[in-house]
């Protein structure tokens, strides 16, 4: 079942097209990585997904609702089924954990203190953290920050998580902990997850399948195995990383 459709999605800043055309679904339940360039779009379309960015044509339809017409009540009923972990985590310096993980709660719900602590437990306990609710964000390592990061991201229970460059400034081993976190809310939750990496190990390990973002397009979508062994020479040099072939290296 569909559970995210993209159709021939556009968006320019002023003169520059940055997504000429995008057409991708994305099945409900499963891992879909995008891959790409730096600048090629992919954090774009990530924020266009979530109803960040209004496209400059084209559609968005989550659950078969048409997301770039909504009202703002509509789109503010609509984020709650996304849960985001940004790249650099983008915690509040001057609030604990605990807070960090409380605050979309405390904010968007009429929950009860009490019952927002059981969530905040629970949401920290699922990533592996316990015992870290009153520590400041400059007491964590960057892995910890993104795990913190990631139980804010599922503490309003989501049915779409999105992750941009979860692995990115982790050394390998704490980059394979935030895969397995990835892999293990999948099977646990039984969300729907979005990844932008440029981390290959990662893209092989947690991709049901992945989509590679290129000149503005999507130019290909296929399982792991399917993708490695694909004809296409921009696939080929962008996943074995080589500075010659037809993308420029600058």
């Amino acid at each position: 079942m569909t559970k995210i459709k993209i159709e021939n999605l556009y968006k320019s800043f002023g003169q520059k097209e940055v997504l000429k055309g995008v057409d991708l679904e994305i099945e409900a339940g499963e891992i879909m990585v995008i891959i790409g360039q730096s600048g090629s779009g992919k954090s774009v379309l990530l924020k266009h997904i979530i109803g960040i960015m209004k496209p400059d044509a084209g559609n968005i339809y989550v659950d078969g609702q048409q997301t770039n017409s909504l009202t703002e009540k509509e789109i503010l009923q609509q984020s709650r089924k996304f849960g985001m972990l940004f790249q650099g985590s983008a915690l509040f310096d001057s609030l604990t954990v605990e807070e960090n993980v409380a605050f979309g709660l405390r904010r968007h719900t009429d929950l009860p203190e009490e019952e927002i602590k059981k969530v905040v437990t629970a949401s920290l306990e699922r990533v592996g953290l316990r015992e870290i609710g009153e520590l400041l964000p400059y007491e964590l390592s960057g892995g910890m920050k993104k795990r913190v990061g990631l139980a804010r991201a599922i503490a309003y229970g989501p049915e779409i998580v999105l992750y941009d460059e979860p692995t990115t400034g982790l050394d390998p081993i704490r980059a394979d902990a935030i895969n397995n976190l990835i892999l293990q809310l999948k099977n646990d939750l039984k969300v729907t997850s979005i990844v932008i990496t440029h981390d290959m190990n990662s893209t092989y390990k947690v991709a049901d399948r992945i989509a590679m973002l290129y000149d503005g397009r999507i130019i290909e979508v296929d399982s792991p195995q399917e993708i490695k062994s694909s004809p296409n020479p921009v696939v080929q040099q962008f996943i074995n990383g080589r500075a010659t072939g037809p993308i420029a290296e600058w």
